[in-house]
């Protein structure tokens, strides 16, 4: 999936949707890294773009969050 889509994917989610996927990007991560330090990971970019899909779900529910504590403010 292009970076445009998944970002506006990321933006159009619900929270509970975005929970699920911080999950699977989690399980990613881990099988990514298990298998760099088994040398079976043959695209080693893949665990930099899996911990920006990270940081990029993250950010958008720290921003809903916020938004959510200004609304009840």
């Amino acid at each position: 999936m292009k970076l445009a889509q998944y970002r506006k994917q990321i933006r159009q989610s619900s929270t509970a949707e975005l929970q699920r996927m911080l999950e699977e990007e989690r399980k990613n991560l881990f099988i990514s890294r298990r298998d760099s330090a088994t040398k079976q990971l043959e695209n080693p970019r893949k665990i930099r773009d899996i911990r920006k899909n990270i940081a990029r779900i993250l950010t958008v529910l720290r921003e809903r969050e916020l938004e959510t504590a200004e609304a009840g403010s």
